[in-house]
């Protein structure tokens, strides 16, 4: 199906374009150039899914002896096997990389984010970094998938240890973890989950952090406690199996509904905001599902968290894990993490901002280096994403409105996407076979990416300049920018205000590579450059023309939030959301792209849902549906004595690398264990307290 042009501001003006205009020769769309070969990416050693984990009871079970010491025997907590559930979650031996580790030290990270508070569900973040994958546990987990083959992938279990399908597919039983406790002791069950879903995803006023709603789960789809280990789905579709990624990190991972509950406005006389706002920062002891509990927090410095003493996973030689007593979280900079981690006075990082990969890749080269240096496959690119919601979600001005409406022209798009210089704006970030030519749509590096179904508008500015003329835009003042047509914004310049995360160089770069590109096509951009949490807000209520934005997991792992690619409901899309009506103004690709989603959601053949991606892949970037900037590999540097990291591990794909690594099983040996913990021989306290225990 062609695209139908907007019947917007350039109606009137196709009349007007003189035919040269209109017949200007414009380079042929094409495949992407093959990218450069990089020796330094790591090989993933693949396993079958079962190899990783179980739950079963053990014969016996162990902790450090400090806490059996000073806690257990004390009366302080109750023996660790009181502590556990019936049928603790078991790590297997055989896919640990270094086998059952040892307990004791920390892992030091360095991040360049700020705590807003604990309360995930209610849409605060706790500054990234790891920090929530470390606090927070989810229905199903992904990250560690990286490492199974296409054709055995399938969520873990984790909160829910199984789960049925009814006969006809619409119904999914789940069975959740029983016996499980909070970091504070008290029961994990069914009235958490229920919480999650009715007050927090269900609640039009409360938006969760990693922006899960109702549709996340499919449109119409339901929840209902069968009993307190025990809930039930209802799908419109039959056996939707994707949705299982999405009751994974990020959205799906429930509260504390005893501390969160009571906070809410249902239940007390508290506004919607003074919910979200209830557990600052400074509020210690969290009670979490996680492996480890907040404990200090001093403000642009440092964020301590403990081992929780009532976590529910095991070893197979029933040592409760983690093996780590503490993670410290110095609050820096982004950049400072990198170098930290590669200087040895941090432990860990994901190296994801090229600018720092040469000098990186140096150090770690040197006899005496700290850490380790391994680069995965190309899974972080740039996307340059249009606002094409053109029946008011951010209630755009009249300059706003004719924004949207050139940014729902397939011509005007054609433009963009032609007058960027993707290798210019690749090597402005790193020279060398890092970066690669992206032209949108699926990343290089996931499976599902096919480079015959993509494709690739080549760099030519007259070529561009041409298509937007054909978007009937011309400079009609002889300033070098093209103007609105007379009676639309005043026939003023064509200002576009370009949103970006200045919390990120990487991010910065290539947005300012943009404005100097899009000058010489003709359109002024303007950067609003906004910290992480005022740029979400500015980009989740529709406050921009164009964003810049990293490439999510839609677009890397695709069976992962792949609701995201399309949108099939009224907030599922990154940049076409519904206003107050509900109604998303769909263009005619973008219905056939919903279409493709949809039947990619609820298939169960693993060579339809190929070749529906093919599909998807050909059609977004045909119509140039997101625009690619660029795309490079990341690399995990991680302190050279730590054991328990899998091989290859990519720094993003269907989570980040702190989650895919699984912190709770990684240890350092004896002979390489340093004094680095802060709080040594000390676990959490009661909610609210200040510190430890």
């Amino acid at each position: 199906m062609r695209n139908l042009r907007s019947i917007g501001i350039v109606a009137g003006l196709a009349l007007s374009v003189s035919v040269p205009a209109l017949n200007a020769f414009a380079s042929e769309p094409t495949v992407p150039p093959t990218p450069a070969t990089f020796p330094a990416e790591g090989k993933i050693k693949y396993v079958a899914r079962d190899s990783i984990l179980e739950f079963k009871a053990l014969p016996e079970y162990h902790e450090p002896d400090w806490v059996t010491e000073k806690y257990v025997k004390t009366g302080k907590l109750p023996p660790v096997k009181d502590r556990l559930p019936k049928e603790p979650l078991v790590f297997k031996t055989a896919n640990m990389p270094n086998g059952v580790g040892v307990y004791g030290d920390t892992m030091r990270h360095v991040i360049g984010g700020r705590p807003e508070g604990w309360n995930y569900g209610a849409g605060q973040t706790q500054g990234w970094g790891g920090i929530d994958i470390g606090l927070s546990e989810c229905l199903t987990r992904t990250a560690p998938l990286f490492q199974v083959e296409a054709k055995d992938t399938e969520p873990l279990p984790n909160l829910a240890k199984s789960w049925d399908w009814s006969k006809d597919g619409h119904k999914l039983t789940m069975h959740l973890v029983e016996g499980a406790k909070w970091s504070d002791g008290v029961a994990f069950n069914a009235d958490d989950v229920m919480f999650y879903w009715d007050d927090e995803v269900i609640d039009p006023n409360v938006s969760p952090l990693n922006g899960a709603t109702q549709e996340t789960f499919g449109v119409g789809t339901t929840l209902k406690k069968i009993d307190d280990y025990t809930v039930e789905w209802t799908f419109k579709d039959a056996f939707p199996k994707q949705y299982l990624y999405a009751m994974a990190y990020g959205t799906f991972c429930p509260g504390p509904a005893h501390i969160l509950k009571p906070q809410h406005p249902k239940y007390s006389k508290n506004t919607y905001d003074q919910f979200k706002n209830a557990f600052p920062p400074e509020y210690m002891n969290m009670p979490v599902m996680g492996a480890w509990v907040p404990v200090e927090y001093r403000p642009d410095d440092i964020i301590v968290m403990r081992r929780n003493p009532y976590y529910w996973k095991v070893d197979e030689k029933g040592n409760q894990l983690p093996y780590l007593n503490e993670l410290q979280y110095k609050l820096s900079t982004w950049a400072d993490r990198d170098v930290q981690a590669v200087a040895g006075s941090g432990d860990f990082s994901n190296l994801e901002q090229p600018e720092n990969f040469v000098a990186s890749l140096k150090r770690a080269a040197e006899a005496n280096a700290p850490a380790r240096l391994a680069f995965g496959p190309r899974l972080i690119g740039y996307n340059l994403r249009l606002n094409f919601s053109a029946n008011g979600w951010g209630n755009p001005d009249e300059r706003g409105q004719a924004i949207r409406e050139l940014n729902r022209n397939e011509d005007f798009r054609k433009a963009v996407t032609m007058a960027l210089d993707r290798k210019a704006l690749g090597d402005s970030l790193v020279k060398g076979p890092f970066t690669a030519i992206y032209p949108g749509g699926f990343s290089s590096g996931t499976s599902f990416y096919d480079r015959k179904s993509t494709v690739y508008y080549p760099f030519d500015l007259e070529g561009a300049k041409a298509e937007l003329t054909k978007a009937g835009l011309k400079d009609t003042d002889g300033d070098g920018f093209v103007n609105f047509p007379a009676g639309t914004a005043g026939g003023k310049n064509v200002e576009i205000v370009m949103l970006v995360n200045n919390d990120y160089g990487t991010d910065k770069s290539l947005a300012e590579g943009v404005v100097a590109q899009m000058e010489k096509l003709g359109l002024r951009v303007v950067l609003n450059g906004l910290n992480g949490t005022q740029r979400d807000a500015s980009q989740y209520s529709g406050r921009f023309d164009w964003l810049i934005r990293r490439n999510d997991q839609e677009l890397t792992s695709v069976v992962q939030n792949t609701e995201q690619l399309a949108p099939v409901g009224p907030k599922t899309s990154w940049d076409h959301r519904a206003p107050e009506s509900g109604q998303v103004d769909l263009m005619p690709f973008e219905k056939d792209l919903v279409d493709i989603v949809n039947k990619f959601v609820s298939s169960s053949d693993n060579d339809e849902r190929a070749s529906l991606m093919k599909e998807f892949q050909k059609i977004s970037t045909e119509y140039v549906y997101n625009i690619g900037l660029t795309e490079y590999p990341g690399a995990l540097i991680v302190n050279k004595r730590f054991s328990n990291i899998p091989q290859g591990t990519p720094i993003f794909m269907f989570n980040w690398a702190e989650d895919s690594i699984v912190r709770e099983r990684v240890f350092v040996t004896a002979d390489k264990q340093a004094k680095y913990e802060l709080f040594p021989e000390e676990l959490p306290g009661k909610p609210g307290d200040k510190g430890p225990m």
